[in-house]
């Protein structure tokens, strides 16, 4: 997801958002730990960007408030 959509998420949203891409990627990380063949190893590194992408938008809409 990019910045401006993410950007006219709410907070709300947002936060469940972020507690969803967490759980994929628990998912992957435990496969992955578990030596199980993950499809795209690469979507571990990307989930994690998105999710440190919307956690600095919630922390501005926080701080906008």
């Amino acid at each position: 997801m990019k910045t401006n959509e993410l950007k006219e998420l709410g907070a709300e949203e947002l936060e469940a958002k972020i507690a969803e891409v967490r759980k994929e990627l628990d998912d992957l990380k435990l496969k992955l730990a578990s030596k199980v063949d993950v499809e795209k190893p690469v979507r571990i590194r990307l989930l994690r960007r998105e999710v440190a992408r919307m956690l600095t938008v919630l922390a501005a809409k926080k701080e906008a408030k």
